[in-house]
């Protein structure tokens, strides 16, 4: 089992290091756009400093004419982003599931009213029967949501992994992008971390993504902060809002 295991972590350690990493290029003009419209809530705008969506978005390669999934869009944050950045020859659908919905409340209403992204469509279903179609998307974004795989609640159905994980390969086009950012848990911990202080360790995404039909294309290091402490919750005021967090593009095999 121990001889099993190491097999195991050095095979996720060489896909890891055989990943190219992603420096800051200049950001593509679309993107800039997007992030730059007077049109955004002032409450989006205000977390740009620690978010960095146009490095994010250029680093996932999303393009104007995209069908884009934001899955687990939350209140819609990245979501309009993507609605401005593929424009009104793309496509964004937008999921969430009832848990997601009891926390963004009325949000989701405000950001959506009179019809202000009009090439977005709202999906609403669970983690494991996520109906999102049959290669439909360019790229599926899942932002601060990987962890939650492992979420267990009252409120929060157990996620079935597979199940999961298998429903967004499916809706993926051939060759599709899979964008995964998430907060960084200690090295070497176990699923568990995803449930008590809602973190992920990137070389268990990685391995798991792959096991799932995916490659790891790239990675970033600009949402990385040092001074961060990976065994506490992401939300305690200590760190809330200034996790350290990986930037991960898959492909679709």
């Amino acid at each position: 089992m121990i001889q099993k295991t190491l097999v195991s972590l050095s095979a996720c350690a060489l896909m890891l290091a055989g990943a190219g990493s992603w420096a800051s290029e200049n950001i593509p003009s679309h993107i800039q756009a997007a992030v730059d419209s007077v049109d955004r809530p002032q409450t989006d705008r205000e977390r740009d400093a620690t978010r960095k969506p146009a490095k994010v978005l250029a680093f996932a390669g999303i393009k104007p004419g995209q069908t884009v999934i934001d899955v687990f869009s939350g209140d819609g944050y990245y979501t309009e982003l993507l609605s401005r950045t593929v424009g009104a020859q793309g496509k964004v659908l937008a999921h969430n599931n009832q848990a997601y919905l009891g926390f963004v409340g009325d949000e989701l209403k405000t950001r959506f009213a009179d019809h202000r992204l009009s090439n977005v469509e709202q999906i609403l279903s669970e983690a494991n029967n996520l109906n999102l179609g049959n290669e439909v998307a360019d790229a599926v974004v899942l932002v601060l949501g990987f962890h939650d795989i492992y979420y267990v609640a009252d409120y929060w159905p157990a996620v079935d992994e597979e199940r999961f994980l298998a429903d967004i390969h499916r809706a993926l086009k051939p060759g599709g992008a899979l964008l995964v950012v998430d907060h960084h848990a200690t090295p070497g911990s176990s699923t568990a971390s995803g449930n008590s202080v809602h973190r992920i360790d990137p070389a268990h995404v990685t391995a798991t993504l792959n096991k799932a039909g995916f490659k790891l294309e790239r990675k970033a290091e600009f949402l990385e902060n040092p001074d961060d402490d990976l065994s506490i919750s992401v939300f305690e005021p200590a760190v809330k809002g200034k996790t350290s967090r990986f930037v991960h593009l898959y492909r679709r095999r």
